[in-house]
């Protein structure tokens, strides 16, 4: 009689999924059954699972064995957390007591957990598993039914909709098949945002900072009195966005799936728009915990990440910022691993000038004192204003602008503008190491390599260096803005004029 048996399942660690081993072996004993390797709580029931799954499936269940069953999950040091092992033990316990015919595991990945009667209930990361099954070289993951669609976006991987474990059992012995989920296809959504532009009245300068900001990726501060439209911009910066690429929402829906947030969407087919509260938690914020998930700046991937009324979030919480801003990526630090998420967003902040939000307004008086002031504008660091790119003043709209009547389509043509300057970034930066996508992504190396200046260029730069009106990051920050005002334009080169307006956006190097 065999008694011993392994299965391949999963383990997410961040966004990144690991093979995992589970082994189950029989032998003589009083019946006891223990799960080993490092399992949280959640797996250690998977005993009490499996139990009535399988029982209520018609099948002799482990409290029936008068043996002692041992589960492994191999290796040992990397710690267990889920219900995703529900499956892989429950096939393992089945071979160990032959209780099913014997079938090649090798080639395959099984994650799902079990209901009481047998069924399967959705889990987080498949899309995460199936990437990890095609890098690894198995051909077939036995998914729940409900995750099916989101893993068959990867090519390369036979996916099968479990619906339970009856009908696994079936398909495993050549009973009776379950057919292998078919590709999933993909096309982008055009489901834009509500607020198009054309419900912004004025704002023309704010406006074409948007449209620089969305073409390049360029982070973007808006300061200005209460009701000046802060907000509809930045809820409207999505409809001028082009849709993701299939590379792009893999990346975002990877994200998605491991943070068990997608719901009832199998897969996200628009760019992401966070609006996180200024009273939420650093760790919601940045990503992290006891089982480390991504946190809204890597929900925000590929897309927008909203923070309103930017000094009433915590100081350290904003200073968590300094990484992702300039690097793409967050890095969560444990006592035995750092787990690294992606988190490619655009921040988008708002702010008002003072506490009561009128200093400066030609038309409501400040009440702030000038200590008030202070305070309220130091609670955002200069090393943080430093790496948002534009920074701009939005005024109060006048009435007249008001009862303008609407330019209807205004985001439809906007958007238009911001794909071709995107498509000429792409081929810019195609052969380019590391793989960027946006001209926001580039190093000062690259910045040297990929940006050419005309005569008129040259001699802007010239001024701006011999007055040392720029920090080190900040000369860089403006060639990127200006080379993407350039690609707005179709230029090749980058010429003063272009200089000029980039320069313009970083109104905190002036001040």
């Amino acid at each position: 009689m065999k008694h011993l048996s392994k299965v391949y399942s999963a383990e997410l660690e961040g966004i990144n999924a690991k093979l995992i081993e589970v082994e189950v072996d029989m032998n003589v004993g009083l019946h006891s059954f223990n799960i080993v390797g490092l399992a949280d709580r959640a797996t250690n029931e998977a005993k009490e699972r499996v139990n009535s799954a399988l029982k209520n499936s018609g099948i002799k269940p482990p409290t029936r064995e008068n043996r002692k069953i041992t589960v492994n999950l191999a290796p040992a040091d990397i710690k267990k957390t889920g219900s995703q092992y529900d499956l892989a033990i429950a096939l393992g316990y089945l071979l160990a007591s032959e209780q099913i015919q014997e079938f090649d595991t090798g080639r395959k990945i099984f994650a799902g957990e079990l209901s009481l009667e047998g069924g399967l209930r959705p889990i987080s990361g498949a899309l995460n598993i199936a990437q990890m099954a095609k890098k690894r070289g198995f051909v077939y993951l036995f998914l729940p039914k409900q995750n099916a669609q989101e893993a068959a976006i990867i090519s390369g991987i036979k996916v099968i909709p479990v619906l339970d474990l009856e009908n696994l059992i079936l398909h495993l012995e050549d009973k009776k098949l379950i057919d292998v989920q078919p590709p999933t296809k993909f096309e982008p959504e055009d489901d834009y945002s509500s607020v198009d532009f054309s419900e912004i009245k004025g704002q023309e300068n704010a406006k074409r900072a948007l449209t620089v900001a969305a073409s390049g990726g360029h982070h973007i501060l808006m300061r200005g009195s209460p009701g000046a439209g802060k907000t509809l911009m930045a809820e409207a910066l999505v409809s001028i966005l082009p849709p993701p690429t299939i590379e792009e929402a893999i990346e975002v829906t990877q994200i998605w799936s491991a943070a068990n947030r997608l719901g009832e969407n199998n897969f996200l087919r628009s760019r992401p728009f966070r609006s996180p509260h200024h009273t939420a938690s650093p760790i919601s914020i940045v990503g992290g915990g006891t089982n480390p998930r991504p946190g809204e700046i890597s929900l925000a991937h590929r897309g927008i990440l909203f923070l309103d009324e930017l000094p009433e979030f915590r100081r350290d919480l904003l200073e968590a910022l300094r990484e992702p801003l300039e690097a793409g990526r967050i890095s969560v630090a444990r006592v035995k691993s750092t787990i690294s998420f992606p988190a490619r967003f655009t921040l988008v902040g708002a702010m008002n000038p003072c506490p009561c939000g009128y200093f400066g307004d030609p038309e409501k008086e400040c009440r702030c004192t000038a200590n008030e002031i202070f305070r309220y504008q130091k609670k955002v660091s200069g090393p943080l204003l430093d790496r948002v790119d534009i920074q701009i003043e939005v005024p109060r709209v006048k009435l007249e602008e008001l009862r303008r009547e609407k330019r209807k389509g205004e985001s439809a043509r906007i958007r238009d503008r911001v794909v071709r300057a995107r498509e000429i970034q792409e081929k810019r930066f195609s052969k380019a190491q590391p793989r960027i996508r946006l001209n926001s992504e580039m190093s000062s190396k690259q910045v040297e390599d990929f940006i050419e200046f005309d005569d008129s260029g040259e001699t802007f730069l010239k001024n701006i260096l011999e007055k040392s009106m720029l920090t080190a990051r900040g000369y860089y920050r403006v060639l990127k803005i200006a080379r993407t005002i350039a690609d707005l334009a179709e230029a090749e080169k980058v010429s003063g004029d272009h200089l000029a307006e980039a320069f313009q956006y970083r109104v905190r190097e002036k001040e």
